[in-house]
């Protein structure tokens, strides 16, 4: 017996969630990512709003060629990896150096598959005990901002808490949402209207090496390890055939155009591709892509109260913002962990590679979550010879 086709109005609501899910649970980490880097509540503003922009251009452009179901998004982990690396030498033009050798990464993933190849043989594990380390000490923030200011925290995690109970879809955005109204009540009227527009801001890229290291390399893996791969997978398993080498093209460019703005990498989303290629956006498998359609022009619409995010974010009291990014990320933690620990033979050096990224130390002017990676590929075969 056939179905009725579903109406139109199914993937546009799909998309609309998707997005607006997509950017309120993360939005605070991108932001503060941003500012532990260097830039200033303008750049930080102009970045995600650059980050919005790109990613839902080239989610139109991908979703329409292809009549595919493909999202887009910022990387979060990413973006928590900036957080927990901080200022790099030469400042916040070095981040930015450092966002646009990450775009040309991306790129040349999709037009050199042996770059492709050498990413895969690093082992997943260790990818995501980097992760996990570079996350503690932003998902820690809950607790000491508990301890800390408990007036200004403790409704933003009980909020968090009780929507668990009735969705845990929408447990970090209305988690994120009663943060902005603690800030709201505190700041009061030392919010300036003017600082509400959304506006570009153009940083002039410096290349150093620390920056490479520090920022580059390891954003690059993380973003491939953690967004791209599971991206393709989440897609693959609702029947969905992702162009790899078109959509890395696509998201390397995007990243590259938004670098000099202030955005850090555009991917495939992983999460959030669920809501749009998934029964969610209807039964007829044929429309979903609809779905990234409506999605792309929420995005659009979200870009134009970044600006006004922003001011919020920076006018908050406490660490109540810090709180509200860490239990954003505690979902991501929790997978990194448990991919991680999965791998039993290499379990030594997973653990290695958790704590060197955990410590956030900086060597030679290179931050922990390139020393991690190093770490654990050096201590791999060494401690699995030793095992034998």
């Amino acid at each position: 017996m056939s179905h009725p086709p579903d109406r139109l109005s199914t993937p546009l609501v799909a998309g609309v969630v998707t997005a607006v899910v997509g950017f309120s649970s993360s939005f605070v980490v991108v932001l503060t990512g941003l500012v532990a880097l260097g830039a200033t509540a303008a750049e930080a503003a102009s970045g995600l709003l650059t980050l919005c922009v790109t990613q839902a251009l080239g989610m139109l452009w991908l979703a329409v060629r292809h009549r595919t179901p493909i999202t887009l998004a910022w990387s979060t982990p990413g973006a928590a990896l900036l957080l927990s690396t901080g200022a790099v030498a030469g400042g916040w033009a070095a981040a930015v150096g450092a966002f646009v050798v990450t775009g040309v990464l991306i790129v040349l993933t999709g037009l050199v598959p042996a770059l492709g190849e050498l990413i895969a043989r690093i082992p997943t594990s260790l990818a995501r005990a980097m992760l996990a380390g570079v996350l503690l000490p932003i998902c820690l923030e809950p607790v000491t901002g508990l301890a800390d200011s408990p007036s200004y925290v403790g409704p933003v995690v009980l909020a968090w808490l009780v929507m668990h109970r009735v969705s845990r879809r929408w447990a970090v955005p209305v988690a994120l949402a009663v943060a902005l109204v603690v800030v709201l009540v505190a700041a009061g009227s030392s919010v300036s209207a003017s600082d509400l527009v959304p506006s570009l801001t153009w940083t002039t890229p410096r290349w150093t090496l620390s920056g490479a290291m520090s920022i580059a390399v390891p954003l690059y893996i993380v973003t491939m390890a953690s967004q791209n791969v599971p991206g393709v997978a989440v897609t693959s398993s609702f029947g969905y055939q992702v162009p790899w080498r078109e959509t890395m093209t696509v998201t390397g460019i995007g990243t590259l155009a938004g670098a000099p703005f202030g955005g850090h990498a555009i991917n495939l989303a992983a999460i959030t591709a669920a809501l749009a290629a998934g029964p969610a956006a209807g039964a007829d498998r044929s429309r979903r892509w609809i779905a990234c359609v409506s999605a792309s022009g929420t995005y659009l619409v979200l870009a134009l109260g970044c600006g006004a995010l922003t001011t919020l974010v920076a006018a908050a009291p406490g660490d109540v913002m810090q709180a509200a990014a860490g239990l954003a990320l505690l979902g991501t933690l929790g997978a990194a962990l448990v991919g991680a620990l999965d791998d039993k033979a290499g379990r030594e050096a997973v653990v290695v590679c958790f704590l060197v990224a955990a410590s956030g130390i900086t060597v030679l002017g290179i931050g922990a979550a390139f020393w991690a990676l190093v770490a654990g590929l050096v201590l791999r075969p060494v401690l699995a010879t030793g095992r034998r």
